[in-house]
């Protein structure tokens, strides 16, 4: 069964998942919380096809998570950045990454301590990215 696009969504659920609902749009937030800006910097980190994350950008830009800003004009080139919309969105990676652990199956010990923290605590994360209010880390 076909899912049918969801006008004017009654519920912030399905308003949200309208706005990232999709695997690639979350984890190109995930690496703007750790510093990525630039298109290929995207690609490299991802692994994404360059139509996919195209589109993803400018859906995320649309959706007022990211705006891009340019910082080459020969030849003409753009990083994305979080706005405030886009910052909010932490702690439900925050919360999606608790999930994630919680619930995967083991690998071993050693791959679960080292598991990346996907929302931006990482000493390469932007200043202008953090915010001082945020949950503490579990």
């Amino acid at each position: 069964m076909r899912a049918m696009p969801l006008r004017n969504p009654p519920c912030p659920v399905a308003f949200s998942l309208g706005k990232v609902g999709e695997r690639w749009s979350m984890l190109i937030l995930r690496e703007c919380f750790m510093g990525t800006t630039r298109f290929d910097d995207f690609q490299r980190q991802l692994g994404i096809a360059p139509n996919i994350l195209a589109r993803r950008l400018s859906t995320l830009v649309e959706a007022g998570l990211l705006t891009r800003q340019p910082y080459s004009r020969h030849p003409p080139r753009a990083e994305y950045l979080l706005t405030e919309a886009g910052r909010d969105f932490r702690p439900v990676l925050r919360a999606l990454r608790r999930w994630g652990l919680k619930h995967r199956q083991p690998d071993t010990l050693a791959n679960r301590a080292a598991a990346t923290d996907a929302t931006g605590e990482l000493p390469n994360a932007r200043p202008a990215d953090a915010n001082p209010t945020q949950e503490q880390q579990p």
